[in-house]
């Protein structure tokens, strides 16, 4: 049975209640029964799941909103200090909690992974929310993006196993005692929050040292940032490393990755003997997130015949190379990539599944300090495309910075020989798109942001009258 909730955490108040973290600890705390209410901007979708689950969910942000019998005021770091309602919590004297130690307090007394990285996070969580489920082992999860199956992106099990993204742009991810630790990958990244390969290698330091004594990190073998800090901890005498990749010397290594259209098949070598599976969405880097959660969930002590096995029943997670639709002879797929390494990762996947069909990309660059430090890059990824179109810049939580715009991944797209058109007004992109597009083509929708919402409206104009 899982953990009663907090006496903290018993009637919670959520600012920003419809946000990917927030939404999910919200869930899992009304299923355990927990009096849950919060606010948002705008009305969503997870709003309303929210409400089926009880919850109250204000749609606007007031200081009449927080309930005076409040236990405590959810916060994430992109909550401002004047929120109206941080401020009246502040008056009621309402305990503040961020929501790294609101997901951590539903973790304690449970065999706990936590997945880490720059990026692959939210894939590789869901693949082993997925597994776990499918072998009836009834895993608590609480992930970065919702599942394509169950359509959420969290839930409270039965089970003794919790399955939890853990975000390091913030240094969140530190409140975490895992049993296994996961790091796909460390980059330099968040750059409001980290000034320096340094400090990023100290902070993922940080997050592996508390993994429980006798508990195991799961790590890449090919990816540089990765090898990197296993240099680092190699010889902390209470943790068991185990690598993964192609590398030769890696523990779980993968020995053969054949695409299949939108699909994959791996051969990993574990234990001496060699494994092969189905991971259902394309790409090499999403073959290597699920050897990934086959290694964690082996750290747990889950055969990895069954695991492998279940774990080809994944189909996939929202935005994550989401196939949105066809029309007109031309599929829409949508893409949450936003740093280069994950843009080039998916437009790669994307290539081989195309075929001889032509690959069309919109992109929309997330944040003006990634655009002002990897814009270059984000550029020259966008030439792996045979069109692109380039959307203004998506500020998110961030004020805009001087002289940063997308036109600066426009000029390194075309210096890297790539065909680009600008476009500043999202509404038209349709327009533009269907004017582009020809039968057989892959559309990609592309960013962290609202970039999402152009898919139905592309599909829309591609159909016609």
């Amino acid at each position: 049975m899982a953990p009663a909730v907090p006496s903290t955490m018993e009637r919670p108040h959520f600012i920003g209640i419809g946000g990917a973290g927030m939404s999910g600890i919200a869930k899992i705390l009304a299923q355990r029964g927990a009096k849950v209410a919060g606010s948002d901007a705008k009305e969503t979708a997870t709003a309303q799941s929210l409400r089926e689950l009880g919850a109250t969910v204000h749609i606007g942000h007031a200081a009449e909103h927080l309930a005076s019998d409040a236990s405590c005021v959810v916060v994430s770091s992109a909550i401002r200090a004047d929120n109206p309602e941080l401020a009246r919590a502040a008056e009621l004297s309402v305990p503040v909690v961020h929501r790294s130690d609101a997901l951590a307090s539903l973790m304690t007394g449970l065999r706990s992974i936590a997945v880490a990285g720059t990026h692959g996070k939210t894939t590789t969580t869901s693949m082993l929310a997925v597994a776990l489920t499918e072998l009836g082992l009834d895993p608590s999860y609480a992930i970065g993006g919702d599942l394509a199956g169950p359509g959420t992106n969290a839930r409270h099990g039965e089970g003794d196993i919790f399955v939890a993204e853990a975000d390091e742009s913030d240094r969140s991810f530190h409140k975490y005692d895992p049993e296994v630790a996961v790091v796909l990958n460390v980059e330099l990244d968040h750059h409001a929050n980290y000034a320096s390969m340094d400090e990023i290698y100290d902070s993922f330091e940080t997050f592996v040292g508390k993994v429980v004594p006798g508990g195991t990190l799961v790590i890449a073998a090919d990816q540089p940032g990765a090898v990197e800090l296993t240099s680092r901890v190699r010889d902390l005498s209470t943790l068991k490393v185990v690598t993964y990749g192609e590398s030769p010397s890696a523990d779980v290594r993968v020995h053969k990755v054949t695409p299949r259209g939108l699909t994959s098949e791996v051969t990993v070598l574990l234990d001496g003997r060699f494994l092969t599976f189905t991971v259902s969405v394309p790409g090499r880097h999403y073959a290597h997130n699920a050897v990934a959660a086959l290694a964690a969930g082996v750290a747990l002590g889950i055969p990895a015949h069954n695991l492998a096995s279940a774990i080809g029943k994944y189909t996939g997670v929202k935005r994550r190379l989401q196939l949105k639709g066809e029309a007109a002879g031309v599929q829409v797929i949508d893409s949450y990539a936003h740093h280069p390494t994950e843009m080039t990762a998916d437009l790669e996947a994307m290539r081989g599944a195309a075929a001889n069909s032509r690959l069309l990309v919109v992109f929309q660059p997330h944040l003006f300090s990634r655009t002002q430090e990897l814009g270059t890059e984000m550029g020259q990824a966008l030439a792996l495309a045979d069109a692109s179109v380039v959307l203004d810049i998506y500020p998110a939580r961030e004020d805009p910075i001087p002289g940063i715009t997308s036109a600066l991944i426009v000029d390194a797209a075309r210096a890297a020989g790539a065909e680009v058109t600008a476009v500043h007004d999202k509404a038209s992109v349709p327009d533009v798109v269907a004017g582009m597009a020809k039968p057989g083509d892959l559309v990609l929708t592309m960013g962290a942001g609202d970039v999402t919402d152009l898919g139905p409206d592309i599909m829309a104009r591609l159909a016609g009258p």
